[in-house]
């Protein structure tokens, strides 16, 4: 894969100071295996020297500390970098944050006393308007797995094999997890042990199943889990489900979740016991599945040649599979793939500040007559080693 990186977090002196701002997580990023770096900067692209005084955004403009205007300098270094960006086929970019330039979020806001305001610099807004996912370095080290904050990954049906893939440090009954069922059996294709351990040198938590809302269980303990990845530190969750393809919105096989629409009747941070961890029911659902993440799993998944295809999961509470009206009217409402898990998980995990990655394997045509739990069985196991090559890919990333 390949990644547009702002040259001064590589260590290139090229800062208004003369000296750079490298970032470990980057570099990280940077250093593993089949990424390829085009690194930029946009000030020195534009002409500006360095050393030089600093630069802050004034209202539309770029000023100097001195008071000199160089906005026309930070547009051309800007379209610099998007031909550069072009040209290297990336489509992720890390960028330095609170840079005139290269800011994400948040820049300095051109009274030269520290103060920053929310906004984006020059090169980052044009890079972000032209469709480059455009992060920062704190993004990128939110992300990056530690022993004390490891990668959680739930697995849905027929998936949980790549728990065996883990070298194991620990294993924890799921009997033992707070609110957790007590006496809940699994269905095929799940397992109730929790495997914490390594996987590609990742510190990770597996859970190999997970119990449902049409197995009678209540949304707070369908969702204990996640609760368990947070309360671990998991900081990083993987959510990987069996789902109906929803004809004309995506194929069969491996896919990629970008949003949801929650059709269960449920809501995880529903009442004052739901709460725990959070300081307001009201979460903002924008982006609940990780930018970042999502695009470091196009990557891996372009550099092995696994077909992976994206769009909007649909949560249903099952365990009847769609009728074809019901798969009609998902479609129409932009959904791409109807699963009966997920949905809840993920508003807990958005909830705690985890960052999610959302992957789906498509066994059957969601509305289509003939579908049984084993026939769903059967198609992932013929996906299984592509899944488990992409998760390895994704964690060589983190």
């Amino acid at each position: 894969m390949r990644v547009v990186v702002s040259d001064c977090m590589l260590g290139a002196p090229c800062r208004y100071d003369g000296g750079a701002k490298p970032s470990w997580a980057v570099q990280h990023l940077c250093e593993a295996p089949g990424v390829e770096v085009c690194p930029v900067c946009p000030e020195t692209l534009g002409g500006l020297a360095s050393p030089r005084p600093p630069a802050e955004i004034r209202g539309d403009r770029v000023v100097l500390a001195t008071g000199d205007d160089v906005t026309d300098a930070f547009e051309a270094g800007a379209q610099a970098a998007l031909d550069a960006a072009r040209s290297s086929g990336a489509t992720l970019c890390v960028l330095k944050s609170k840079s005139p330039s290269c800011g994400t979020s948040h820049v300095y806001d051109g009274s030269f006393t520290g103060t920053l305001r929310a906004g984006a610099g020059i090169a980052a807004h044009l890079l972000a308007k032209e469709g480059f996912s455009v992060v920062d370095e704190h993004t990128v080290e939110s992300c990056h797995p530690t022993m004390e904050h490891p990668v959680a990954l739930c697995l849905g049906t027929g998936l949980g094999s790549l728990a065996q893939a883990v070298t194991p440090v620990r294993r924890i009954a799921y009997e033992d997890i707070p609110g957790f069922p007590l006496g809940a059996r699994p269905v095929s294709g799940h397992s109730f042990e929790v495997t914490v351990g390594t996987l590609e040198g990742v510190p990770v938590v597996v859970y190999p199943g997970r119990v449902h809302l049409y197995q009678g269980y209540s949304v707070s303990q369908v969702t204990s889990l996640v609760r368990h990845a947070h309360h671990l530190g998991c900081k990083d969750i993987i959510f990987a489900c069996a789902t109906g393809a929803i004809e004309g919105q995506a194929p069969l096989g491996l896919g990629l979740i970008t949003d949801q629409l929650n059709l269960t009747g449920q809501n995880p941070l529903v009442g004052e016991d739901n709460l725990r961890g959070l300081d307001t029911p009201f979460v903002d659902m924008s982006d609940a599945y990780t930018p970042y993440l999502r695009e470091i799993c196009k990557g891996v998944a372009a550099d092995l040649s696994i077909q992976l295809s994206e769009g909007v999961l649909a949560g249903i509470c099952g365990p009847s599979f769609e009728s074809p009206a019901e798969a009609r009217a998902m479609a129409a409402c932009g959904a791409s793939y109807t699963a009966m898990s997920v949905v809840n998980e993920v508003v807990l995990a958005h909830g705690l500040g985890m960052n999610v990655l959302g992957l789906t394997l498509s066994a059957n045509q969601a509305g289509a007559p003939g579908v049984t739990h084993e026939t769903v069985l059967s198609y992932a196991a013929t996906h299984a080693a592509d899944f488990e090559a992409l998760i390895r890919g994704v964690l060589a990333k983190l």
